[in-house]
């Protein structure tokens, strides 16, 4: 890749708001320190890789609108909070076990995520750009604000969800199994609402969603990290919660290394 490129690149993100707050990221570990105490259950879902030619408002509220169906069941039948954290708004880079990929006696480095490359094969696709960084960031963003106004502008509204729920069933081949707790929790708010909360309470109306990706391109981490001026501690504000993989684990490694840097909650896929 061209060193300079890069350079400028990260320059750039570093110069860039942050995509999500520090204090965002702690109370999403105090959740998560509820899940651990068996108080809550995490759902984290999204897609294996995002990518640039199938980045649309539609996708994004298809898969928000999937989160919240599960949790609201999830609740009901587990009788306590679901933690919603998306594999979204960052998850463009993809690990590879090799770094070069042969068709028809044509070798080229493999595709790595829209985030560094394309994956038409061809030399000129396959081929590191840097600007594939501001891309990623511009389309995060996007995400992100997608999100959160789904997330607070009455989408999320409880009585919405239990009705795409059961329509969901309606039209379900599988319905008939599910349709007895679909009404049961469709019973459940209306016994809430019937009670006196009123239909308008963000408990109501507003979701929790959190988002996160696994840490494999460090040039664009690095670059999104910021020290928190009210704790002094470092944060990687390109999410709420990052992981480190299976090919990138290793306890000497820079990945590893970077994480132990940061305060965002952390996971570890095996």
């Amino acid at each position: 890749p061209d060193a300079a490129a890069l350079g400028e690149a990260e320059r750039t993100l570093a110069s860039f708001p942050p995509l999500v707050f520090a204090g965002e990221a702690r109370t999403l570990e105090e959740r998560l320190g509820e899940a651990a105490m068996g108080r809550a259950f995490l759902l984290q879902g999204g897609d294996c890789a995002e990518s640039f030619k199938e980045f649309g408002a539609n996708n994004i509220r298809d898969t928000f609108r999937l989160m919240l169906q599960m949790a609201v069941v999830l609740t009901f039948g587990g009788q306590m909070p679901i933690i919603k954290v998306g594999r979204m708004a960052g998850q463009f880079a993809k690990p590879r076990s090799n770094p070069i990929e042969t068709r028809d006696g044509v070798t080229l480095p493999s595709y790595q995520g829209d985030i560094i490359n394309n994956d038409d094969f061809d030399e000129k696709s396959r081929a590191p750009n840097p600007q594939r960084l501001i891309r990623a960031y511009s389309q995060s963003a996007s995400t992100l604000n997608l999100l959160r106004a789904f997330a607070h502008g009455g989408y999320a509204d409880l009585q919405r969800v239990t009705e795409w729920n059961l329509d969901f069933l309606r039209h379900s081949t599988q319905g008939d199994r599910y349709v007895e707790l679909a009404q049961r929790v469709h019973d459940a708010i209306g016994f809430m609402l019937a009670a006196g909360l009123p239909p308008q309470h963000p408990m109501m109306t507003t979701a929790e969603f959190w988002t996160s990706h696994e840490c494999l391109h460090l040039p664009y981490e690095q670059a999104l990290t910021r020290e928190d001026s009210t704790s002094g501690l470092y944060y990687d504000c390109s999410a709420h919660m990052l992981w480190v993989g299976e090919r990138t684990r290793q306890l000497d490694g820079a990945h590893v290394e970077f994480l132990r840097g940061i305060s965002n909650p952390v996971g570890i896929k095996r």
